[in-house]
């Protein structure tokens, strides 16, 4: 897996979501508002906000779309987005979970199932692959961090569960519940993190060949330019060889 970032690989292609500034901002913004709603509408006081606002200035997005998506929250007229969970099987016996932040469930749905259905995949019943990963959180350092070593200690340090480290950069998870808690210790050690998020872990990844790798790289493409979904998960493995072949 050398030259190629893991989580970026299980997640999506490196980049994907990047050369879409404006869906990404709304992606992030609709999370914002979510996070504020839910709890208070001050970072400090709401983890699930702060991840959110931290994901937001970790994309360069401006403090005023940041502010605007929090006061949204408590506007009375605001839309009333709901979290819903996809899950299906993608190429080459891949399992995918879609996290979704939706205002009308039979436009989101419709939409996934036709992206699953027009790439070589169908979509399951909840519950029919989620069981394959574990809930974890993730937060992720670019390699100029610092060393295997000096990350490796203060993750530890900090009680995270496990540690990744390429030359992409690394990857610490933790327990679901201690995301926030490590994060913040991390923060004091190491600096801002590139990512602070809850993942879908996979027990297991399926190695993908050429031509599924292609179909499931396009499959994840449609799903996240979708504006309803938030984030795609898998448990496919796509080597560096393919990933040249397939233009990744």
């Amino acid at each position: 897996m050398a030259g190629h970032s893991k989580f970026k690989n299980i997640m999506h292609r490196k980049g994907a979501q990047d050369k879409k500034r404006s869906n990404l901002f709304s992606k992030l913004s609709r999370e914002i508002t979510v996070a504020a709603k839910m709890g208070m509408p001050d970072p400090d006081m709401n983890p699930r906000l702060r991840l959110a606002v931290n994901a937001a200035k970790a994309q360069s997005m401006p403090k005023d779309n940041i502010q605007r998506a929090i006061d949204k929250a408590s506007a009375s007229d605001g839309e009333n987005y709901e979290e819903v969970r996809y899950e299906g099987y993608g190429p080459g016996g891949s399992a995918i979970i879609v996290e979704a932040l939706t205002d009308n469930r039979n436009r989101t749905a419709t939409s996934i199932r036709t992206a699953f259905s027009k790439h070589g995949g169908n979509l399951g019943t909840e519950g029919s692959v989620v069981h394959g990963f574990e809930r974890l959180g993730l937060i992720v350092y670019p390699a100029d961090a610092g060393d295997e070593e000096k990350v490796l200690e203060a993750a530890l340090e900090a009680g995270a569960e496990d540690i990744t480290s390429t030359e992409d950069g690394h990857e610490i998870w933790t327990a679901a519940d201690d995301l926030h808690q490590v994060a913040s210790d991390l923060e004091k050690a190491l600096g801002e993190a590139e990512t602070v998020k809850l993942a879908w872990k996979p027990n297991l990844t399926v190695d993908m060949d050429e031509k599924n790798a292609s179909t499931l790289l396009k499959l994840i493409d449609v799903l996240d330019d979708d504006d309803d979904v938030q984030t795609v998960w898998g448990n496919y493995d796509i080597s560096d060889d393919v990933m040249e072949k397939v233009g990744g």
